[in-house]
């Protein structure tokens, strides 16, 4: 089931104009390979990853489906406003999609024709390196989740070892062969990620220790998905979804209805997130529309950061060093 696509809130369009003009930036340029007077000429936004990747969210009876509300989407919706040729293409898995599903360590559980997903990013990319002009990438989330008992809330530390080992080696081999396959001058964004375990705050003292528990080792396991985006060949500007979601900060207090005051990271996970809806639809670790809305935001902020802001974009002025779009 896809959902259809949402009207903007009211009060949301000077916000789409802002962020249009900061696509502006990478998207209106397109990569330095892309032909001249391409005119109305196909430009693609590659979207990789887990189910995040793929908008999903719960139905009324709680069963998970991709929709058409993800921040893929929310990307895509914001580039039309400066390339309206911009065509959204999705490879993501919304199957518990991990970094070793990814590179076919383990079978996907998603069908693709060149055998995994990243294979078929490969394909794609050398097909159409020229045309496309943003590829995002959220992967490594269920690599650790896993190690959680959602049932009873214990943490296997030995998993937790294990996956901060190999998920950052795993995720190093994925953009060595995603930049391979896109060339240098491609823009590459990833994702670092919220915690949804910080709903265990609402559960009284235990459940408060286990959300303490868990920031810190998804803060550190993102300390480790950043290394391996920032030490790739050609350095990969990462969507500080941490930051977004205020995941560290216990300190300020935000009052739920129904629930009363709680620190403003529980809050963002209840408010961004299906975590603290009532059953069937909850506990669900996916973003709501207004948390895949934030996401979204993450990635614009790292596109402007990683991008000089005083190249003039429709003449596809991008300097380049040691391969970076703009680079100084």
């Amino acid at each position: 089931m896809v959902v259809p696509t949402r009207p903007c809130p009211p009060g949301t369009r000077p916000v789409l104009v802002m962020l249009a003009l900061a696509l502006l930036v990478t998207l209106g340029a397109g990569p330095a390979t892309a032909a001249p007077h391409s005119g109305r000429a196909p430009r693609y936004y590659l979207s990789l990853g887990d189910s995040l990747s793929r908008g999903v969210q719960p139905d009324p009876a709680g069963q998970n489906h991709p929709t058409d509300q993800g921040y893929a989407d929310d990307l895509a919706k914001v580039g039309r406003l400066v390339l309206p040729q911009l065509q959204l293409v999705k490879l993501g898995c919304e199957t518990e999609e991990t970094t070793t599903s990814m590179l076919g360590l383990v079978p996907s559980k998603c069908p693709y024709s060149n055998g995994t997903q990243l294979a078929e990013a490969e394909a794609f990319l050398r097909a159409h390196r020229d045309a496309t002009v943003l590829v995002t990438i959220d992967i490594g989330a269920n690599d650790l989740s896993r190690c959680v008992n959602r049932a009873t809330g214990t943490i296997d530390l030995a998993c937790v070892q294990s996956t901060f080992a190999q998920a950052p080696a795993n995720l190093a081999t994925i953009l060595a062969r995603l930049r391979a396959a896109a060339g240098p001058r491609v823009p590459i964004v990833g994702m670092n990620f919220y915690d949804p375990f910080l709903a265990a705050w609402l559960q009284g003292p235990a459940g408060q220790a286990l959300a303490r528990l868990s920031v810190q080792l998804v803060t550190q396991y993102n300390d480790l998905l950043e290394a391996a985006y920032q030490g790739a060949r050609v350095p990969v500007p990462v969507a500080d979804v941490e930051a977004a979601f205020s995941t560290t900060n216990f300190t300020d207090l935000v009052t739920l209805p129904a629930i009363g005051p709680v620190p403003v990271n529980v809050a963002r996970i209840c408010q961004w997130t299906w975590m603290c809806a009532p059953a069937p639809q909850g506990p669900n670790v996916h973003g709501r529309p207004e948390g895949y809305w934030v996401m979204a935001g993450a990635f614009v902020a790292a596109l402007v950061q990683a991008h000089r802001l005083d190249d003039d974009p429709l003449a596809g002025n991008w300097t380049v060093h040691d391969g970076l779009p703009g680079a100084p």
